[in-house]
């Protein structure tokens, strides 16, 4: 991988539309689509997958599928020139297939910190030939993700968090190391409750027991299917920590909590607030990336 934000670059046709601006674009990954909008391109979009969320307005473009199950025949569908895609977009074969038919795909690099999203922004810009808008965007995020940084640092307090998430219908899944969430809850000064592993591994009771944590972080998603906060804290599983006996549970959005987009200041700092009750965090400005319906 290299450090310049992009994981590969497949194919770099010859010649691009004579319009920049005419350029059909595939955004794949929730966040990569984010930054496209940031960027003012959305007028050139012509697809996105179902991870594209926000702005809620992705909704009303073609969908390309899940972004783990891509189709070189779905992308090809839609005619684009470039397709965009973020580091958890595959499978590489259709990726490469596509590539393989003419089509420009860059594939952003794997990585969960501020200086990832930076260069991802810094990528994408690029791609675009958007880079002027790309520097702003990303001097503005340095300079939210700095003040909330440094509003995290005086915290006095470091509670362990446990991520749990439900995907579907399978079990209920625990974040040990390496995974947005770990990292997530680093930048709002906590402490992740399971650190023996890395990536996701199913949830037992004697392992909640033993992590203890003093708070449970789920998605918003995963609370409402498993029936709101007092089913979770009837769990067996989590039923003995300190986190159930003290009632506390914080719920965000999927995409805003483990995203790291744009928007990933605003993120730790809603986070933060929620983990550390007692510290008084300041408000970040509201831009037009955060404020978007």
């Amino acid at each position: 991988m290299t450090r310049n934000g992009y994981g590969i670059m497949l194919v770099l046709p010859l010649t691009l539309p004579a319009h920049a601006d005419e350029t059909r674009i595939v955004s794949v990954g929730g966040s990569t689509t984010e930054i496209v909008y940031a960027l003012g391109a959305a007028d050139r979009l012509v697809g996105v997958d179902t991870t594209s969320l926000y702005p809620s307005s992705a909704d009303a473009l073609p969908d390309v599928g899940y972004v783990r199950q891509l189709s070189a025949e779905g992308l090809l569908s839609l005619r684009p020139d470039l397709i965009l895609a973020g580091s958890e977009a595959g499978p590489e074969a259709a990726l490469t297939q596509t590539a393989a038919a003419g089509v420009r795909v860059v594939k952003l690099k794997d990585g969960y910190t501020p200086d990832d999203v930076a260069e991802h922004i810094a990528a994408l810009g690029a791609a675009l030939g958007r880079e002027e808008q790309a520097a702003e965007l990303a001097g503005a995020f340095r300079a939210d993700i700095a003040a909330v940084q440094a509003d995290v640092a005086r915290v006095t307090s470091r509670p362990r968090v446990l991520f749990l998430l439900q995907a579907g219908r399978g079990p209920m899944l625990v974040s040990g190391k390496g995974t947005a969430a770990n990292a997530m809850i680093e930048l709002a000064g906590a402490e992740n409750a399971v650190t023996a592993f890395s990536g996701y591994k199913p949830l037992s009771p004697e392992a909640a027991t033993l992590a203890a944590p003093d708070v449970i972080l789920m998605t918003e998603d995963t609370v409402a299917a498993l029936g709101g906060a007092e089913a979770v804290f009837s769990q067996a599983a989590l039923a003995p920590t300190p986190a159930a006996r003290e009632g506390r549970l914080v719920a965000m959005d999927a995409l805003y909590l483990a995203g790291f987009g744009p928007r990933l200041a605003h993120a730790v700092h809603d986070l933060a607030a929620k983990l550390h009750p007692e510290h008084d965090f300041a408000a970040l400005p509201a831009r037009p990336w955060t404020e978007a319906e």
